[in-house]
């Protein structure tokens, strides 16, 4: 049985529509690319896996449940996380904070017991502090721990991100447009973290990213939207070569 599956989704926002007809299937442990020119729909698909918008049509299950329509935060508590092409972090709270406020996702204790900080509360927020820095560690930010999370590099910023997705200790990992705004440089470190922290963690990934040396470089499957539409998906080596992508990306006609 696939992790996750959608099954002819779409959306339409007032008629326009932003993903026709849309099939996906991932395996546990896989790590996919999805790609396309801007405006293609790849965000919305994003936004549908995640509940922050509901289909038009079509089903979306996740460990055989169908999840199509169910609130952000249900969705997250199954198992679902992601960052956004724009960083949302909490800019004035810390990079620890930061990962904190995920933690809470999983609390076991009543809101009563957290305000009068009884000792089930004590000891859960001990538990949440001690895996939050284990995260910051692990992504290599544990020396940044006590910064703002504003005044942190741009890279560190992203990786910040990706510790308070895996905080909610997620089974899949959505990410957008990771490597926006790196250079060659920082774009291999991110591909060599991705790849770290699949194993570390355990993740499946689904990733959207306009950087194609990151997209060829690590993912081994790959699907292509155009206006919304499936037009190619395969190997990095086949999508390379595919004259319906070429013809998306350069705008040209596939016979020119």
């Amino acid at each position: 049985m696939s992790l996750l599956h959608l099954q002819g989704v779409g959306k339409k926002f007032n008629g326009l529509t932003a993903v026709s007809d849309f099939n996906l299937s991932m395996e546990s442990g896989e790590l996919v690319g999805l790609i396309g020119p801007n405006g293609a729909g790849k965000t919305t698909v994003f936004n549908l896996i995640t509940g922050v918008h509901k289909p038009t049509e079509g089903r979306i299950v996740f460990k055989g449940e169908d999840i199509t329509g169910l609130r952000p935060d249900l969705i997250t508590r199954r198992g679902i996380a992601r960052t956004f092409q724009n960083i949302r972090l909490f800019s004035k709270l810390t990079a620890l904070e930061n990962v904190l406020v995920a933690n809470h996702l999983r609390l076991r204790s009543s809101p009563v017991e957290a305000v009068i900080r009884l000792g089930r509360y004590r000891s859960e927020e001990r538990e949440m502090i001690g895996y939050s820095r284990s995260l910051l560690e692990a992504v290599g930010l544990a020396h940044v721990a006590g910064e703002q999370a504003g005044s942190l590099p741009y890279g560190q910023q992203r990786r910040l991100e990706i510790a308070r997705a895996l905080a909610t200790r997620p089974s899949l990992l959505l990410l957008d447009e990771p490597a926006a705004g790196m250079n060659p440089v920082e774009a291999q470190e991110l591909m060599d973290f991705i790849r770290q922290i699949r194993q570390e963690f355990d993740l499946t990934i689904l990733l959207i990213e306009h950087h194609m040396r990151v997209v060829m470089g690590i993912c081994e499957r790959i699907l292509v939207l155009d206006y919304g539409v499936t037009i190619a998906q395969g190997s990095p080596a086949d999508i390379q070569k595919d004259q319906n992508v070429i013809s998306a990306y350069l705008g040209v006609e596939t016979d020119a």
